[in-house]
């Protein structure tokens, strides 16, 4: 098997990078390297620092420089957005182009923890509550591990790695969550990670049923490019089922909101328009419902 691995020079990272021959036994291995070119000399350094680290390995190296802010500005996303989408993307193209089985990823326990809470305040759902997990071409090997534990393994051996320096700014909402909600949830639960870890598990084998039966009503309401309002509302958990259907457009908690409030209340659809970050609803003629996404493919 041919993994590459995602090396940003911070310690998840760099302990993944370490550990690689244990946690993929009998793979190789090449390195990606993201330079999202958002704190100059510093990014320049991480950058700088995988390349050396992979020189005295002996492992090849990609490395992909973006102009993430200009990126997050046309599409109007938020900066971590732009990034996620930009190195994933990029992850795919050389496992298509160079042949690469699998792109490890190095989320930790922690960081699954963060974006459950994350996830939970702005409205997720259950399918945000799932937790992170491996899935298709990506694997998150250090899910079951914790931050201190990777510190401590680091530490032990005096290896090396690069400190990012926006993880301490307090505009982050995530950085808000790791320096104060998360360890006054800690206090009160020592085991906090494994019982998150445990409720992850149970939301995604309810989300997985869920996703069974919207599988299975999904080409009764859906035509391949309108939503059947009259079917809609025959089915059992209508409300669900536009939800995941729209969901690709990205509407905000109140546009669906509205969005339901006319279709269940029987009025005509015909002219209303409904807008998200990715897309918008359009109602149509004849109790039908259009879904326009943005093309980022252009």
């Amino acid at each position: 098997m041919k993994v590459l691995l995602a090396v940003s020079g911070g310690i998840d990272s760099m302990y993944m990078a370490e550990r690689a021959p244990e946690l993929f036994p009998g793979a190789s291995f090449a390195v990606a390297h993201c330079n999202f070119c958002l704190r100059g000399g510093e990014s320049d350094g991480d950058e700088a620092f995988v390349r050396e680290w992979c020189g005295r390995k002996g492992l090849p190296i990609f490395v992909k420089r973006f102009d993430t802010a200009a990126y997050a500005a046309e599409w109007h996303l938020s900066i971590e957005m732009a990034a996620r989408e930009l190195r994933y993307d990029w992850f795919g193209q050389l496992c298509r182009e160079e042949g690469f089985d699998k792109v490890a990823v190095a989320h930790n326990a922690d960081d699954n923890a963060e974006t459950f809470f994350l996830n939970m305040l702005r409205g997720a759902g259950t399918r945000g509550l799932r937790g992170m997990e491996s899935h298709g071409i990506i694997l998150r090997p250090l899910l079951g591990i914790s931050r201190q534990e990777i510190r401590e393994w680091m530490e032990a051996r005096g290896l090396a790695w690069r400190e990012d320096s926006s993880n301490t700014s307090p505009v982050h909402k995530r950085n808000r969550l790791r320096a104060e909600v998360l360890p006054v949830l800690k206090e009160l639960n020592p085991s906090l990670l494994r019982t998150l870890a445990t409720d992850m598990e149970h939301i995604r084998q309810t989300d997985d049923i869920a996703q069974r039966y919207f599988l299975s009503v999904k080409d009764a309401v859906w035509d391949g490019r309108y939503i059947l309002i009259k079917k809609l509302l025959a089915l059992e958990h209508p409300r669900y089922v536009l939800f995941r259907l729209v969901e690709p457009a990205a509407l905000t908690e109140t546009a669906l909101d509205n969005l339901w409030e006319m279709i269940s209340s029987g009025r005509q659809v015909g002219g209303r328009v409904f807008v998200g970050k990715r897309g918008k609803v359009l109602g149509r003629p004849k109790w039908r419902l259009e879904l326009e996404l943005i093309d980022k493919t252009c």
